[in-house]
């Protein structure tokens, strides 16, 4: 009951339908990597200036990270720079770009409209690696609220802290949510059932 109010709390305060509580914050990234389907081969655009698990959680599912450099002044991903490596990519290279990852770092958001515009145009997935970013805005928007899955961790040294490892993923999609409750018990769906594999991230 405690994890089921927490995850509606946070949903609500992210202004997200849903929220996912799992084990660890690299946990939320993988888990929302593979309800995206990211798999062996899978290119997923990010950034290098981040902490380990960003391109780790990615490698993890045999994908490739493919790191795009900051902005100068908020250590974010670069938009224009996205679009220069997504256009100059070889066209089947640029086939197997299935996501970006953009990190909100330091609790300052990326700049999420041209990345929304570059995945619509791409039809890429948006994960947002918003683990220091809890409670951040862009542009009257939470962090974690922009994409199709934020993924936020509770290590105590983070913007919110617990006594230990922990995580959350936000989700606007029923379907995408569904999917990430089913892969956080294993892929067991009734119990004991198990369709797919998925992880231990309760």
């Amino acid at each position: 009951p405690h994890v089921e109010k927490l995850e509606a709390d946070i949903a609500q305060y992210c202004d997200t339908p849903y929220a996912l509580g799992v084990s660890s914050g690299t946990d939320a990234l993988l888990l929302a990597l593979m309800a995206g389907g990211i798999g062996p081969g899978d290119r997923v655009v990010t950034s290098p200036y981040t902490f380990f698990a960003t391109a780790g959680s990615i490698s993890r599912l045999g994908a490739l990270p493919v790191f795009v450099d900051i902005e100068p002044d908020t250590y974010n991903i670069a938009p224009a720079l996205v679009r220069k490596c997504l256009e100059e990519m070889p066209e089947q290279e640029r086939k197997t770009v299935k996501a970006v990852m953009p990190v909100h770092l330091y609790g300052q958001c990326a700049d999420m409209d041209p990345i929304s515009d570059l995945a619509r145009e791409y039809g890429l997935m948006i994960i947002e690696d918003a683990a220091q970013a809890i409670g951040s805005e862009y542009k009257g928007r939470r962090a974690g609220a922009m994409g199709d899955a934020g993924c936020f961790s509770f290590f105590p040294s983070k913007n919110l802290g617990g006594f230990g490892d922990g995580g959350v993923v936000t989700v606007r999609s029923e379907a995408l949510y569904e999917e990430m409750k089913i892969l956080r018990v294993h892929g067991g769906h009734p119990k004991y059932y198990h369709r797919r594999i998925g992880g231990n991230f309760r």
